[in-house]
Parts: structure tokens; C-alpha cells; sequence
């Protein structure tokens, strides 16, 4: 429930109420994301050792939170780091290694209050220089993935060892959102032995093995109450579906991410298993043509294939039902911002052999990289893509990459190929990562003036109605003209043995936001 002020019931301001808050200046203390021990409804228990198999890693991950790409290092990261902000159950904005927080009228100039009394794995004690130093990694010259995100940062100084202020070159009601992101984890002043990684979670890295197993101790004393329960967490790389939901079944493994949607049904009666679905909070399934390269750099060539890819038959025979289809943009059909009348793009033969008629390709043929390392089923998705081009007299090469190295060896670098989009809690994070000039995770290489300049002018319009128009036509400029080919929202499947507790679907990620090191217990 909210009031009249856009208070929510919980005391938590919902984010209505934070953009009026912020062209005022507000002062926001949402400290009781973490209740004592005795308000928790079911009582975490301590112990034992949690093994988990998942999908989406390689022997190239690392501890390093400018590169993460995939739900296994992010995992691993979550295990050892905290983040600034994390992101409850519903997608709300809650503090993590910022506390409290204060914003200026028209949310330029933010103070944030760092929470005290944490300490890292070496003992040091976190402080303000911690937080300026692990934000200036994703900035200036840098390998991160956020850069581009992170561009609005004029200035970041230390006001006291517990307060930071950052001032934007515009205002952004969603500041503390984007704060939230999986990038932006703590690490000390200085800190740069990733193969070493220090970090204020739960946990410490007993051995890591890439693209094998890692295996991580309690710290002991986790300064989140009810939280870091495991004595020894194991996360176990099992790339191949049917051995994942083997371990799964017979007890080898504890908790298993990314179950295959078409023998899930099956693993939904097993009475050892609990299988929790996030119905269409999952990855975005992309076919990514990149516009700068030819022939994608002729808008009707990247349309023509929007219009013969069979979007509702992949879902039904190949994602089993569990998925929502997708219209060629990342933003989520839940957020408040989502152009709900943007008419879907449907599977078209006819406009698909127009359009390729119109880009003077008619007989040509496109070559589309597809791995199990992009997701488990891309392989199955393309073929039924190839197969609805073929109406249209389109041709489409289908070339299977092994799944190790997929990220560094063909993301970015094949001028279209199969690629996952995760979730982002607001329309203006998503837009901003995945289709502004200045982002280098903008890996369509769609560069739009119009667009750069509506999505500046939304962050700080607070007329509610104007900004969701604003984003609306964003989104139409991106189905239009941009080189993701969205044709699906899959369904987040994770399966644990029924001893697993404190597990939830999350709308960003599966596996508790890929928290679940952290959130569960054994019963």
C-alpha cells in the first residue's frame, strides 16, 4: 500500500513519490531492509554446505566486477562483495553499503551515508575512500562494462570517512537505481588482485577453479542479520542441461539455475525438488545484428529479418511455453515505463521479403553465430528461425560456436550472433546500457541523436505521464532501427532440494538475484 505522499506501507519511498521528493530535496534512511533476527517469519538456520550447478560461466571468469558478463562470476562476486544499493523482491531500490541517502532539488547533487561498523575479508574497515575508489573503476579509463552508465559523474568527493557526494551533469530521479547495478560491488582503496578478491560479504575464496568449480567459507559474524548461513557454499560449472537437472535429481547438487523449460514440467513432481519460476522476469533471448557492420547497416535488412523470425513457435516449441514474447526492445513488460502500445511485432513472410527486397538483398544469404554459451537453447531457436526465413526466400547460415569463450571470442565481435540481455530495474537503465552511444555494452552499434536526447530529458522530467511518453517513443525508435532481434522473455527457472529455504523468484535474476549464497538455509 502506499499513502497520499507515496510513502509505502514499509516506510520505503516508492519511486512516485521519490521523483516529486527529488525535485524537492529529500532525505531517504531505508535502513530495515535486514529485520533483527526475532521478525524474520521463518527462522535461517546456520550450517552445511551448499552445492550449486549452474549454467553461465567460462574459463575466463574472474573476481573482477568491471568484466562481469554472465550469472556465474556475478554469482561468485555476490558470494565475496557487496554491492551499494540491492534491489528487494518487487524491484525497489534498498541500501546495502549505502545507508542512508539525501538528494538536492532536481537530483544533481546526492549525499550518501556509508554504512559503518562493516568490515572487508583483511580486516580493514569500510570507509568513504572504499566507495569513491570502487565507483571510479567503471569510470574514466576503464574496462568496465558501466562506463557508459556511468558518464553523467562529474565529481565524486569525500565529505567525512562515512559520506560521499556525487554531482551529475543533469538530474536523474533514478540515480540510486542505477547504483543497484551488479557492477558496482566494494572492493578497498587500491584493491586490484582480482585473482585475490576482497570484499565485505559473507564469504572467502577457499580455492576457484574457471569454468569448473569455485568453493568459498564463512567468514563468520556477516554484518546482514540472517544472512551468510553456509558454512562452505560450492558453485559447480555444469554447462549441459540434462547433467545439470541429473545432479539436480539425484542429490549431487543442491540448487540448479537455468532449468531446461522442456522437462521442467517432469521435474515439477518430483517430491525431493522445489522449482521456483519468475514468469517473464528471466533473459532477454537476442539475435544481435550489429547495424555498423554490412549489410546490417540498411535499416530494411535487419527489418526484414524482425519480420521472419516465428517469435511465438520458438516459444512454444522450443522455450515449452515458458517465456513472454519479445518486441526488439530489453525493457522489461513490468516496468511502469513499458510501451504497452507498441504494436508486437509479428512473424510476417510477406514484409520480410519486402523488406529485404527494399535493401536490395534479394538472394543473399546471412551467417548467424549461435552457442549453448549464449543460452542452452540458442542452437534450437535459430534453427526454427532459419526455417521461418525460408518463406520469405531468406537464407540464413547457421554456425555453432563451442560454448567456452563465448563472450570474449564472439560478443562483439561477429556481426550478428546469439546474445542475453539481463534485466534492469528501470526503463532508464535499460535503454541507457543497451542502445546509447556513449554505452560500450551497446553491442548493436545503433547510434540515434534523437534517442540520446529523449532519454537525457526523461531521467529528469517529473510529469509522470510525459516521461512514460518520453520512454515510449524510445522504445519505438529502438524496435525500429536498432539491431536486437528481441524475440523472447524467458520464464527464470531454478530448482533446489526441498531442504533449500529462503528462496524467491527476484525480477532481476534467478537464484534470489543470484544472491542465494547469501539468502538461504537448509531447513
Amino acid at each position: 500500500m502506499r499513502d497520499g505522499n507515496g510513502w509505502t506501507s514499509a516506510g520505503l519511498l516508492s519511486r512516485r513519490g521519490f521523483l516529486g521528493t527529488a525535485a524537492a530535496g529529500a532525505l531517504v534512511t531505508a535502513g530495515g531492509l535486514w529485520l533483527p533476527r526475532a521478525a524474520h517469519a521463518q527462522e535461517a538456520k546456520k550450517g552445511g554446505t551448499l552445492r550449486l550447478g549452474m549454467e553461465g560461466g567460462t574459463s575466463t571468469d574472474s573476481f573482477n566486477p568491471m568484466t562481469l558478463s554472465d550469472e556465474v562470476p556475478i554469482s561468485l562476486c555476490y558470494a565475496v562483495m557487496n554491492g551499494l544499493i540491492e534491489f528487494d523482491g518487487a524491484g525497489q531500490p534498498q541500501p546495502e553499503l549505502i545507508e542512508s541517502w539525501e538528494v538536492a532539488p532536481g537530483a544533481k547533487v546526492w549525499t550518501f551515508n556509508i554504512r559503518q561498523g562493516v568490515t572487508f575479508s583483511n580486516g580493514k574497515t569500510l570507509d568513504a575512500q572504499d566507495v569513491i575508489y570502487s565507483i571510479n573503476l567503471h569510470r574514466g579509463e576503464t574496462v568496465s562494462q558501466l562506463k557508459g552508465n556511468l558518464e553523467p559523474i562529474t565529481d565524486i568527493k569525500k565529505i567525512t570517512d562515512t559520506q560521499i557526494e556525487i554531482t551529475l551533469s543533469q538530474g536523474n530521479a533514478d540515480f540510486v537505481a542505477l547504483l543497484g547495478d551488479y557492477h558496482l560491488l566494494v572492493v578497498p582503496d587500491g584493491h586490484t588482485d582480482w585473482a585475490n578478491p576482497i570484499g565485505t560479504g559473507a564469504y572467502v575464496v577457499e580455492s576457484f577453479e574457471p569454468g569448473v568449480r569455485a568453493v568459498f567459507k564463512n567468514r563468520g559474524d556477516y554484518w546482514k542479520p540472517g544472512r551468510g548461513n553456509f558454512d562452505t557454499v560450492e558453485i559447480r560449472y555444469i554447462a549441459d542441461a540434462v547433467a545439470r537437472t541429473s545432479a539436480l535429481q539425484s542429490g549431487q547438487i543442491d540448487g540448479a539455475n537455468r532449468l531446461d523449460p522442456r522437462t521442467v514440467d517432469f521435474l515439477m513432481q518430483a517430491p525431493n525438488l522445489h522449482i521456483v519460476r519468475g514468469e517473464g522476469t528471466g533473459l532477454r533471448y537476442v539475435f544481435c545484428a550489429r547495424v555498423s557492420d554490412d549489410p546490417y547497416t540498411n535499416k530494411n535488412a535487419v527489418l526484414a529479418l524482425k519480420y521472419g523470425i516465428d517469435r511465438q513457435k520458438i516459444i512454444d516449441n522450443v522455450l515449452n511455453g515458458y517465456a513472454t514474447i519479445g518486441n526488439d526492445h530489453t525493457v522489461a513488460p513490468s516496468n511502469p515505463f513499458f510501451n504497452a502500445d507498441l504494436p508486437q511485432r509479428a512473424y510476417d513472410p510477406d514484409k520480410a521479403a519486402f523488406h529485404l527486397k527494399e535493401a536490395g538483398l534479394t538472394g543473399s544469404e546471412f551467417r548467424l553465430t549461435v552457442s549453448e554459451g549464449a543460452w542452452v537453447t540458442s542452437p534450437d531457436c535459430a534453427q526454427i528461425f532459419q526455417q521461418s526465413l525460408e518463406p520469405a526466400g531468406i537464407k540464413l547460415e547457421l554456425n555453432k560456436v563451442p560454448a567456452d569463450g563465448y563472450w570474449s571470442n564472439v560478443w562483439r565481435v561477429d556481426p550478428f550472433c546469439a546474445v542475453i540481455w539481463g534485466a534492469r530495474m528501470t526503463a532508464d537503465e535499460s535503454l541507457t546500457v543497451s542502445y546509447s552511444t556513449a554505452s560500450p555494452m551497446n553491442d548493436s552499434n545503433w547510434k540515434n541523436e534523437t534517442f540520446d536526447k529523449l532519454l537525457a530529458e526523461a531521467r529528469v522530467e517529473l510529469d509522470q505521464a510525459k516521461r512514460k511518453e518520453m520512454y515510449a517513443t524510445c522504445q519505438q525508435l529502438v524496435s525500429d532501427e536498432a539491431g536486437h532481434i528481441v524475440f523472447a522473455i524467458n520464464d527464470t527457472l531454478d530448482g533446489y532440494a526441498t531442504t533449500v529455504m529462503g528462496v524467491d523468484k527476484h525480477p532481476r535474476f534467478g537464484m534470489c538475484d543470484l544472491r542465494v549464497a547469501e539468502k538461504a538455509w537448509f531447513a
